[in-house]
């Protein structure tokens, strides 16, 4: 992982392929976190559990990259229009439990089940799935700490980032932001689009 905040988002990607896809959390065996880190993780299990709110989506960086096996959102604007468009389509998320499994300087990571009620159609479905943070190294020891990169897996396979298929997670990250264009805490992170791209140039 790179030592400086100045490093472009995608150096922080954490690339893991797994023997299998045994995500199954076991909360007694979870590594005990400090206050500020126990914080970040609930503030990220609150997102999950379809409670956005402006200081919780402050956890990522301007440049931080959320990527999953449906969206790639790259800069904090569309990582923000993920979390704010979850309640639109979700009637309740619940996290079922969580285990921590590393906890360094790099990242912190842990297994994780949550069950998704849908909106329009009376369908609970139950995920177990991996999440890694990549931690900031300008914010990692501060009482706020924020993300580069923020990975969530539901298999053993590593996500490409070529092809179709990548091309459409983009897409899907890009007009869900679009989609919510009249929502005030949406507005809040207007100046992060394409916050890494302007980092680079």
């Amino acid at each position: 992982m790179p030592t400086t905040s100045d490093a472009p988002a995608e150096d922080f990607e954490p690339r893991q392929t797994f023997a299998h896809a045994d995500f199954e959390p076991h909360p007694e065996r979870s590594l005990e976190l400090d206050a500020r880190r126990q914080a970040l993780v609930d503030d990220i299990l609150a997102l999950y559990s379809c409670d956005p709110s402006i200081e919780r989506v402050k956890r990522y960086t301007p440049d931080a990259i959320y990527d999953d096996e449906l969206s790639y959102a790259d800069d904090r604007h569309r990582i923000a229009g993920q979390w704010f468009a979850m309640p639109k389509v979700f009637q309740k998320a619940v996290n079922e439990g969580y285990e921590v499994i590393r906890s360094d300087n790099e990242v912190i990571q842990f297994k994780k089940r949550s069950s998704w009620t849908f909106r329009l159609i009376p369908k609970t479905i139950t995920i177990d799935h991996l999440i890694t943070l990549s931690l900031d190294p300008a914010t990692r020891d501060s009482e706020f700490m924020q993300i580069k990169y923020h990975k969530d897996q539901a298999n053993e396979k590593e996500y490409s980032h070529e092809g179709t298929r990548f091309e459409l997670k983009k897409f899907q990250a890009e007009a869900t932001a679009d989609y919510l264009p009249g929502l005030p805490e949406l507005r809040a992170f207007e100046g992060d689009r394409r916050a890494g791209k302007r980092e680079r140039v």
